[in-house]
C-alpha cells in the first residue's frame, strides 16, 4: 500500500500516514508559468495498491485538476489499483437541475475522476447521498458522525435539542437525535439566491435548552448564523454548531464571531485559513484516524460499514 497526497491538505495526509505507520509517497507537484499543473511520482508503484488523498477545496479547480493528473500519472506507472480519497467533494451541491439550462456538475466531476483512472472513491459526508450513484465504480461515503457524537457526549448532559438548519438536513439531524436520545427541531429556511438564506420559522421546542445545529458544511455561514439568531430569539440558552466541512468563504468568520453561536465544531477535511485558525469560537476535530482506518480496511478487503454501527 502507498498513500500519496496532493497539495490541498498536506497536514491531514501526514496524519493519516502516521496512523497507518507508513511513509508518505514521494511526489512533486509544480505549476508552470502559464498555470498548467505538473506532477512527477518519485518511486516505483508498479503493482501497488495506491491511495491519493486530495480535497477539492479552495482553489477548487486547481485542486481538482491536480487530483486528476496525479491519478493519470499513477495509472500510467502501472499501479494495480488507484483509490481517490476525497475528504471534501467539491461541486457536490450542484447535484441536480434546480432550474432549466444548468449543469449537474457533481456528475461531471464523477465522470472526470473515473476517466482519470480511479478504481474506487472514498469521501466524507457527501452533500447528497445520490452522488454515489454518479459513479460506476465503488464509492465509500464515510461519516464524521462518530467524532461529532463523541464530542457531544463528552461536553453536554441533558437539556439538548438537535437542530437541522434546513429541511434537507432533517434525516441527518434525526439520526443524531436518536443516537443521543434528545429532541429535534427544524429551521424553516427560504433561499432567494445562492449563498443567501433567511431563517423564517422554527419547528420544535428550543426554549430553555442547549441547541446544537448540525450540518454537513459551513460556507458563507449565512444559514448558520441566521439559524442561531432564530434559536436565540426563541429562548435557546446555549447555541453550538457542528459541521463536517469548513468551507468558510467570504465573510464567514466575521459572521460567526458576531453571531450568538458559542462554539463551532468542525473537522479538518478542509485546511483552515489563518483567520479561521485565530477564531476563538472554532474547535477542530481530526478525521485522520477515521480516514486511516477506512484506507486500511479497503486495502485488507475488510468491512468499512462496521465503522459506523
Amino acid at each position: 500500500m502507498k498513500l500519496f497526497g496532493g497539495t490541498s491538505n498536506p497536514i491531514l495526509t501526514q496524519e493519516v500516514c502516521n496512523y497507518l505507520d507508513i511513509e508518505q509517497g514521494k511526489i512533486t507537484a509544480k505549476t508552470f508559468s502559464d498555470g498548467e499543473t505538473q506532477i512527477e511520482i518519485h518511486e516505483n508503484i508498479r503493482g501497488r495498491d495506491v491511495f491519493v488523498l486530495q480535497s477539492t477545496c479552495t482553489p477548487v479547480n486547481d485542486n481538482l485538476m491536480q487530483l486528476l493528473i496525479i491519478m493519470d500519472a499513477l495509472k500510467r506507472a502501472s499501479a494495480k489499483r488507484v483509490t481517490a480519497v476525497i475528504p471534501y467533494y467539491g461541486y457536490g451541491r450542484q447535484d441536480r437541475k434546480v432550474k432549466p439550462r444548468v449543469p449537474i456538475s457533481a456528475k461531471l466531476v464523477a465522470d472526470l475522476i473515473t476517466t482519470a483512472g480511479a478504481d474506487r472513491v472514498v469521501s466524507m459526508d457527501l452533500h447528497a447521498g445520490q452522488i454515489q450513484g454518479y459513479f460506476n465504480i465503488p464509492v465509500d461515503n464515510i461519516f464524521a458522525a462518530p467524532l461529532i457524537l463523541k464530542f457531544i457526549r463528552g461536553h453536554f448532559d441533558d437539556g439538548l435539542v438537535i437542530v437541522s438548519p434546513d429541511a434537507g438536513g432533517v434525516e441527518r439531524a434525526r439520526a443524531f437525535a436518536k443516537r443521543l436520545d434528545t429532541s429535534l427541531a427544524i429551521i424553516d429556511k427560504r433561499r432567494d439566491a445562492p449563498n443567501i438564506a433567511e431563517a423564517m420559522n422554527i419547528i420544535g421546542e428550543v426554549e430553555g435548552k442547549t441547541a446544537i445545529i448540525l450540518d454537513d458544511m459551513v460556507d458563507t455561514a449565512g444559514t448558520l448564523t441566521q439559524a442561531a439568531m432564530a434559536l436565540k430569539n426563541r429562548g435557546a440558552v446555549k447555541i453550538y454548531a457542528c459541521c463536517t466541512h469548513p468551507v468558510l468563504s467570504g465573510a464567514s468568520i466575521e459572521r460567526i464571531e458576531e453571531s450568538p453561536i458559542d462554539r463551532l465544531v468542525i473537522t479538518n477535511t478542509i485546511p483552515l485559513g489563518k483567520e479561521a485558525e485565530n477564531c476563538s469560537k472554532i474547535e477542530l476535530l481530526s478525521v485522520a484516524e477515521l480516514l486511516g482506518e477506512t484506507v486500511k480496511r479497503i486495502h485488507n478487503s475488510h468491512s468499512v460499514s462496521t465503522l459506523f454501527v
